[in-house]
Parts: C-alpha cells; structure tokens; sequence
C-alpha cells in the first residue's frame, strides 16, 4: 500500500543531513537529476539517493509515495524549466516554436531523465500550467476548439516524441553512439546506384542531416499545417 505523503510544512527535517543540507522535494529531485545523468536510469535507486542526500532511504517515502512518484516530480520539474522564461506574445506561430524547442532543449539536457519522463502524464502544476498555455495560444488566435485539442495533442505528443527519440540517441554509450552516426558515410554513402538507387542518390545529402535532430523540421511542418486550418477556419 503506498504511503501517505506528509506535508511539506510538517515534514521538513529540523537537522540538516549528513551532507549538510536540509531535504526538501527540490534538493531530492536536484539530487535524482544528477543520479540519472552521472549514472543512468538503473542507478536511480531509494537506497542510492538517501546515500547521495546523506540521509536514510526511508526518509524519502515523507516526500514521495515511492519512486514512481519520484519519476513524475522529475517530469514535473523538466516541464518546468522548460516553461521558465517562456511568455506568450500574442504571435501564436513563434510562441508555439518558441515553447517547443524549449521543451526539447529541456529534456535534452538530462537524457537519462527525458527517457524515463517523456511517456508520463503527472497531473502536476507545471505540467497544468504548460498545457493550458498551449491551449490559451491557440484559442486565443482563434482556432475552434476541435480544431485547436488536435494541434495541442499533435503538439505535445511531438515534442515529447522527440525528447524522447533524441535522449535515448543520447543517453547511449559513447562508442554505440558514434557507431550509429558513422553508419551514414560508413554503409549509407556506399550502397551501389543498382540496388539502392534513391539511398545513392542522396547519400551526402543524408549524411549531412540524418546525424541532427528531425525535430525542428517537424515542427514547423506542424506549425505550417496548423496555419493553413486556422486559415481556412476564418477565412
């Protein structure tokens, strides 16, 4: 059965851990970041981050029901950063550019965490707060309401899909990753015109691109197609 989750006024420590500091769901979820970037997702344990916070692993279930609700406080927080910064101008196109290239950016910087996050759906303020704004944007350029649930579904989905997409590339080990981007010029580029006319074709076009995120591209082709509707919707 899970834990009830004590409240933040009541459950703050009144001595600081072993390390010196004070917990609070921000250092422990600082703390996990760092975990899953120096370690990777299977380094991520009760036992291992108590050990990094200098305290006994028990005394995490006083912030978080378990591990799971771990997880989606790191979403929580990538969201967050990603949000940070950000504001609306009232351009619904660079606005929504804007906000998801800073959300690839976002989980891009904590690899290990984008693929551990990107699939969840957490129910959380940030994430409350980015999602309204993404709905607000559309809204308030005026798509219908059909109209503007389907940009922001294809929307979030797309740049989380990426996050994802790109972390796992990234959170590789470095000699499979380099083995995966050396396949353009090593195998691409010497398939013969016989057998692979259109690969041959386009080798060093593939090899200059494929070795940088899609991302981008996608989503100004989403962005394209969302003007054309919105176009069609009040014209």
């Amino acid at each position: 059965m899970a834990k009830q989750v004590v409240p933040e006024s009541d459950r703050r420590r009144r001595r600081p851990t072993k390390q010196g500091a004070v917990l609070s769901e921000r250092l422990i979820v600082e703390t996990a970041l760092r975990m899953l970037r120096e370690h990777g997702a299977g380094g991520l344990t009760a036992r291992r981050l108590g050990a990094a916070l200098g305290a006994d692993p028990s005394t995490l279930y006083r912030y978080f029901t378990g591990m799971d609700d771990l997880t989606l406080a790191i979403g929580e927080e990538l969201i967050g950063r990603a949000l940070s910064g950000w504001t609306a101008t009232g351009d619904w196109r660079p606005d929504l550019r804007e906000l998801g290239l800073r959300i690839h950016r976002a989980y891009l910087a904590h690899p290990h965490a984008a693929v551990l996050t990107a699939s969840r759906v957490s129910g959380r303020p940030r994430e409350l707060e980015a999602d309204e704004a993404i709905l607000r944007v559309l809204r308030t350029a005026g798509f219908p309401d059909p109209a503007a649930v389907r940009i922001y579904h294809a929307f979030i989905d797309q740049s989380l899909a990426f996050a994802a997409l790109d972390a796992a590339a990234l959170a590789l080990p470095a000699a499979a990753r380099a083995s995966d981007e050396d396949m353009w010029e090593s195998t691409y580029a010497h398939l013969p015109a016989d057998t692979h006319p259109h690969i041959a074709a386009t080798a060093p076009l593939l090899a200059a691109r494929m070795k940088d995120s899609a991302y981008p591209a996608a989503l100004d082709m989403l962005l394209d197609s969302a003007g054309l509707q919105l176009a069609a919707a009040t014209g």
